[in-house]
Formats: C-alpha cells, sequence, structure tokens
C-alpha cells in the first residue's frame, strides 16, 4: 500500500502520477487536484479544465482573464454554426 502524498491515506488502489520528473502518489483524483491542479490568478479557484493562459498566468476562464487587464479574452468566438448532416 502506498500513502498519498495530499492526505496522508495509505491505500491499496492509489495511483501515482509524474510532473515536471517528480513522481506523485494519490488515493484520489481529489487530492491530485488539490495538490497540483493550478489555481486561478484572479479568484483561486483550481482549474481542473483547459482554462486561459496568457504569458506565465493562468485563469481559469475569460471572465477572470479579463478582470485581471488580458485583452482579447473571450469564452466563445461567435454564434454557433449547426453542423450538416
Amino acid at each position: 500500500m502506498a500513502r498519498c502524498d495530499t492526505c496522508g491515506n495509505e491505500y491499496e488502489h492509489s495511483f501515482e502520477v509524474t510532473l515536471d520528473g517528480r513522481a506523485y502518489t494519490f488515493d484520489s483524483f481529489e487530492c491530485a487536484i488539490h495538490k497540483l491542479a493550478p489555481v486561478c490568478e484572479n479568484c483561486s479557484a483550481r482549474i481542473i479544465g483547459h482554462g486561459v493562459q496568457t504569458d506565465d498566468q493562468v485563469f481559469c476562464s475569460a471572465h477572470c482573464a479579463r478582470q485581471r487587464g488580458v485583452r482579447g479574452a473571450t469564452d466563445h468566438v461567435g454564434p454557433r454554426v449547426p453542423l450538416s448532416s
């Protein structure tokens, strides 16, 4: 059994994640997210999806990026165009 690097729980179904050459052990995705997910520069939310990145800053959304003065950040590019069948 391995010990989770976030909460310390020993769990027989733990898993390992390697990031930047360092290996981490976790007992759940929740613990992995808590330890490794980047934090939004504006609202401090953990960024689980793609987020918005500019230079060395990461944001959880275009809204948060705009709040910090990032120009051109948008959540969509225009009206939805239906796919043809």
